[in-house]
């Protein structure tokens, strides 16, 4: 299997962080958080990565190289503006293959265990399976509602979801038929769940949007914590 590292973005939210170093390569417990992705993907036996890149892109290219330091084979998805993530997934559609693939958002931090994924047949019915969490306090409704045979609804009004954790296993066709160019993914979401066609995995362990500067404090004293008492 294959996984595909979301990487691209200006992180807007992070300035003036993001101005000088791109949101993937922030640091949370010592290393940049999509660090932490790779060596959780390079332990769950995933070898093969695809990266977009854009806002400062040539500084995670030089981080991460072509993976060799973490068992890895790292390919690139250049993009001269950020296509968002359906976009980005769409331009990299020809170093993925033609199998089902994992996508990760770079600016997340989440202790799933990604093996899990490489055990995971997708029901005939499902072009792609969303990990769902907790919702966090700040987005306390969620996104979708989870239903006991593992598929994802819209919320009606003043119903409560899941947060979708920003980790999902697709098909290649999810992405079929769409045109080049910035897409973000909710639409096509959207879609699939009009067409009873995303499945999701309700996960309760650690999870973290790391969508602000405190939020990456946070982290950060949380890991170097936890570390320290390993230790």
């Amino acid at each position: 299997m294959k996984a595909m590292i979301l990487a691209a973005g200006f992180g807007e939210r992070m300035r003036p962080l993001t101005e000088v170093t791109p949101k993937p390569l922030l640091r949370a417990g010592g290393i940049p958080l999509m660090e932490h992705h790779v060596r959780a993907l390079a332990g769950a036996g995933i070898r093969q990565l695809v990266v977009n890149v854009s806002h400062l892109g040539e500084q995670i290219v030089d981080y991460f190289g072509s993976g060799e330091r973490w068992g890895v084979e790292i390919s690139y998805s250049p993009e001269d503006t950020p296509l968002e993530t359906a976009g980005g997934v769409r331009e990299a559609l020809h170093l993925l293959g033609n199998e089902a693939f994992l996508v990760v958002n770079g600016d997340v931090w989440c202790d799933y265990p990604f093996e899990r994924l490489l055990a995971l047949e997708l029901q005939p019915w499902e072009t792609a399976r969303l990990i769902m969490v907790d919702n966090p306090p700040q987005h306390p409704d969620g996104d979708f509602l989870l239903d006991t045979e593992g598929r994802l609804h819209q919320r009606g009004p003043g119903g409560k979801g899941y947060t979708y954790a920003g980790i999902a296993l697709f098909r290649p066709g999810f992405f079929a038929g769409i045109e080049r160019g910035r897409l973000a993914l909710r639409p096509l979401l959207d879609a699939a769940i009009v067409r009873g066609a995303l499945g999701g995995e309700y996960y309760a362990g650690l999870w973290e949007d790391v969508g602000t500067p405190q939020r990456l404090a946070d982290l950060d004293a949380r890991l170097r914590s936890a570390s320290e008492q390993r230790d």
